[in-house]
């Protein structure tokens, strides 16, 4: 290997350059993430569109470094964008911008193939940082949308819940007593109470009417209203 080539390569990666699209339909963000980027070494801002329509053919001609892309936007949203422009461009990296933080936006944008997702009310330097990181091959998020994400990971509790102890507990929301209840499912009042003892655990509740309570809120039983 050349010589010459080795002493330079630890700093290819510094010496290349960021080249970043941002799709903004407010014009006053839109520039000054403009002029961030145009002023900052390493970054360049090759285009910028106020709309999904307008931005889609043009990315999909440049292929930037890294999509800005706006959650809201007029006409083709946000995720419908990403959607489409994984589908002509499935490397490309999307880090979301946006105001909003609410869990249904987050996963649509990440299961349309959103690799970042950030609230507008960063600061520059993270934004920068962010974008570096992306371009590394990271998948950079606020600390509150991935404390969001992480959650929202787990395994829904509904979920754990075996068929029996569903049954049970569907009984519990309809006012029954643990007697009645074996009786019913033709179990032992034991068994109920173990079944019961095991979903207070999944549900992270303490008594009865705790778990009939989070049954109903989060719909954990079919039937319930």
């Amino acid at each position: 290997m050349d010589e010459h080539s080795v002493s330079q390569s630890p700093n290819a990666q510094e010496n290349t350059m960021i080249d970043v699209v941002i799709v903004e339909d407010d014009f006053e963000i839109r520039d000054s993430m403009s002029i961030l980027l145009n002023g900052t070494a390493g970054f360049r801002c090759t285009n910028s569109y106020g709309s999904c329509e307008e931005a889609i053919p043009g990315i999909v001609a440049d292929t930037p470094t890294v999509v800005l892309m706006d959650i809201s936007l007029p006409g083709i949203s946000g995720i419908e964008g990403v959607k489409q422009l994984k589908a002509k461009l499935p490397d490309l990296n999307v880090i979301m911008l946006t105001i909003h933080s609410d869990k249904e936006r987050v996963f649509q944008a990440l299961c349309a193939g959103a690799c970042g997702y950030l609230l507008k009310d960063m600061s520059p330097a993270k934004l920068l940082e962010s974008i570096r990181d992306i371009a590394g091959g990271g998948a950079p998020m606020s600390s509150q949308i991935a404390r969001m994400v992480v959650e929202s990971f787990k395994v829904k509790q509904s979920e754990v819940l075996t068929p029996r102890e569903k049954d049970v507990l569907g009984e519990l929301c309809q006012g029954k007593s643990y007697r009645s209840i074996g009786t019913t499912l033709f179990i032992s009042e034991e068994t109920v109470r173990q079944h019961i003892k095991h979903i207070y655990k999944k549900l992270e509740v303490s008594s009865k009417s705790e778990a009939v309570a989070k049954a109903f809120r989060e719909k954990l039983i079919s039937g319930l209203n």
